[in-house]
């Protein structure tokens, strides 16, 4: 008898298990005719031709609106879903966000729904940065956030060897208050420690010339005080000033400090076509360190960004401009740096400048058609009274959601040498 209960017991599973597999089948066989995302009082809905965004939502980034409209007259695929909706809740701090499918009036087609539950004071565990580079390792970042109204408390872990001449390792805290007085205002201070460490050829750079920059540091400290102000829909401004503190290598040396006040200039604007949808973002950012405010360093530090992405069906061109001038002596963390994962893939950043540069321009190109993608970059980073030297690379990848696989390939005469990157992008 025992035997025939575990029999049935077997039977039911797989049963269960083989229904399972079929709704899932038959999911795939739906297209998606919209997809909307809705919490309490409000709602956006994305359609093929428009989107209505309420204000929750203008504050998702472009890259994933694109992915959610992407959703559009594709046959469904729902292992998406769930990537989907905690890019969602991580976006816009929400205790829990689901998803469920809703018949559309079209035979074979439906629509797809996020509901968002905002927070009540829950901890939010995010990985914000996960990467591989075949030169430069491993770097990674993840944060753990505690969301009460408008305050908001964040806890993070950082180790990057990508985006400075150094690797950096360390945590940082943050807290925001997100309605002072007003939705267009947000206050924030954050405090950042991090212990250094340096590549050969960045030692021996920095030894040779130390007019230019600080020496390499042992550590770093920075703390941060800003508003942030929402000047128009698509126009945003912050303001702040920075107290950041350089520990020797060698014990005994005082301590260095770059005080310095800055702000940035944010434009995003989403243009809906019948056809095609564009997005446009740019921004102007400013650093201004002075002995005035009781700096070892006296430099300001211009950068400028253009992004244009423009999305039909399938097909998504995104082109990205951005230029740095640096005038002054500024600290290591402070220059410009390319040759990574993110800017001029395929090159070393190491080979190209081991201690950054004062001037730098950048382009890249991307094009993706589903999955797969290909992109070129080409850029140069000098020191002003330096010839620029204008490096390109090329190369070709896989994206699934937030999984990006890519191949680059730096463009130089002789040998061919691949770099391999993984990683997530949000």
């Amino acid at each position: 008898m025992k035997y025939a209960w575990l029999g049935c017991l077997v039977f039911g599973g797989l049963l269960f298990g083989g229904t399972q597999d079929s709704d899932i089948n038959v999911n795939t066989r739906y297209t998606v005719d919209a997809v909307s995302i809705f919490g309490k009082g409000w709602k956006t809905t994305f359609l093929e031709n428009r989107t209505d965004q309420a204000e929750q939502t203008q504050k998702l980034s472009t890259r994933l609106k694109a992915d959610l409209i992407d959703l559009i007259g594709h046959k469904l695929n729902p292992s998406v879903l769930d990537s989907l909706a905690q890019r969602i809740r991580k976006e816009l701090s929400a205790r829990e966000v689901g998803h469920r499918l809703l018949r559309s009036d079209t035979p074979d087609h439906v629509q797809v729904e996020f509901e968002v539950t905002p927070a009540r004071g829950g901890v939010d565990l995010n990985v914000t940065q996960f990467s591989y580079n075949s030169r430069l390792g491993w770097s990674g970042a993840g944060e753990a956030g505690f969301n009460l109204r408008q305050h908001y408390f964040l806890f993070g872990l950082v180790s990057d060897g990508e985006f400075l001449p150094e690797r950096y390792a360390g945590f940082n805290v943050r807290y925001e208050d997100r309605h002072l007085g007003s939705d267009r205002l947000a206050l924030r201070f954050q405090f950042d420690s991090y212990h250094d460490v340096w590549n050969s050829s960045t030692l021996e750079a920095a030894r040779i010339d130390t007019r230019v920059t600080s020496d390499p540091y042992r550590s770093r400290e920075n703390f941060q005080p800003s508003l942030s102000i929402a000047v128009s829909k698509p126009l945003s401004l912050e303001v702040g000033a920075s107290f950041e503190r350089f520990d020797s290598q060698i014990p005994g040396l005082p301590t260095e400090a770059a005080n310095a006040v800055f702000t940035t200039v944010r434009y995003h604007r989403q243009i809906e076509g019948a056809q095609n949808q564009q997005d446009v973002d740019a921004s102007y950012a400013m650093r201004l360190a002075a002995r005035s405010l009781a700096s070892d360093f006296s430099y300001a530090r211009h950068t400028a960004r253009v992004r244009y992405h423009i999305q039909r069906g399938k097909h998504s061109v995104t082109d990205e401009l951005w230029g740095g001038l640096l005038a002054g002596r500024a600290p290591l963390d402070d220059r410009f740096v390319l040759g990574n994962s993110t800017y001029l893939r395929g090159w070393n950043k190491y080979e190209i400048d081991p201690i950054g540069g004062n001037r730098v321009v950048y382009n890249s190109v991307d094009y993706r058609y589903g999955r797969f993608q290909a992109f070129y970059d080409t850029g140069a980073v000098w020191d002003g009274g330096q010839t620029a030297t204008a490096r390109h690379s090329v190369g070709v990848g896989l994206r699934a959601s937030i999984l990006s696989l890519a191949v680059a390939f730096p463009v130089r005469g002789g040998h061919i040498e691949p770099v391999f990157m993984m990683g997530l992008l949000y």
